[in-house]
């Protein structure tokens, strides 16, 4: 019987990762103290930084839950490492949800681990593969959001809260068009395994393309506003409000010169 086993060298953390969290450390510092003389600047890197981050978890996510499930393979393509390189399209998974991140404020769902699925044998196990990535997000957001549904925001810099809250929706608006049922996304991959053969054949040739067509309906107005309110809402449950998401992306997009309604908190 096989066992989820890996040499210690295909689970040592990366120096990339730790690069990256150093970055996202140190940003969060300037950002805390006010170090930085733009404050903007601070925050851009702290946000950026610390959303590659949640990348990397999500990926490791998929691939540590893979690899309980009993593909041992995992371990040699370099996935525990947390290493953002080792991915099998970092073009999707890093490259352009940053680029989205800095065009939007939307939270990209990428996807980019290779599972051998043939080695995983049950149903169950197949979904909770694919559920591990969101869920990794709906738990960084819950870390994010803290200070505010805790009520614990006394104490805490203005701008570190704004770019708190801008972190936040980026993990929720990834973590619910990754839920999304849309094959090519984490969604599908939670259902697939409990649809017929038949079904998944005739679905499998559009599994390219389902992020593009999220985002394609994404343009439409109706459907937009109804995403972001769904956001919003629980983005409000989770204590934050649309003044400080809104002052956290303009603070983050510093290049566009200050904003004086968020100068003031309400």
């Amino acid at each position: 019987m096989t066992t989820a086993t890996a040499r210690p060298s295909d689970r040592r953390i990366s120096p990339v990762f730790l690069g990256i969290l150093a970055v996202a450390a140190v940003t969060g510092w300037a950002t805390w103290t006010g170090f930085a003389e733009q404050p903007g600047v601070a925050v851009f890197f702290f946000v950026t930084a610390a959303w590659v981050v949640s990348l990397c978890l999500h990926e490791y996510a998929h691939a540590r839950t893979a690899l309980h499930s009993g593909d041992i393979s995992i371990g040699a393509k370099g996935y525990l490492t947390l290493n953002p390189l080792k991915y099998t399209h970092a073009l999707l998974s890093i490259v352009l949800p940053v680029l989205f991140v800095i065009m939007g404020g939307i939270g990209l769902p990428g996807g980019a681990v290779f599972i051998e699925r043939g080695r995983i044998q049950g149903r169950w196990k197949h979904s909770l593969i694919s559920a591990a990535g969101p869920l990794t997000n709906v738990l960084f957001a819950v870390v994010c959001t803290a200070p505010f549904w805790l009520d614990a925001l006394d104490g805490v810099p203005r701008d570190f809260r704004f770019a708190l809250a801008f972190l936040a929706l980026l993990q929720v608006t990834a973590a619910v068009l990754n839920f999304l049922p849309v094959p090519g996304l984490d969604g599908y991959g939670v259902v697939e395994p409990w649809l017929s053969y038949k079904v998944r054949r005739q679905v499998e040739p559009f599994a390219p393309f389902g992020l593009l067509f999220v985002f394609a309906l994404l343009w439409l107005p109706a459907l937009n506003g109804a995403f972001f309110d769904l956001v919003d809402a629980v983005l409000r449950g989770l204590g934050i409000d649309d003044f400080d998401t809104y002052c956290g992306f303009e603070l983050y997009r510093f290049w566009q010169g200050s904003n004086e309604y968020c100068s003031v908190s309400p």
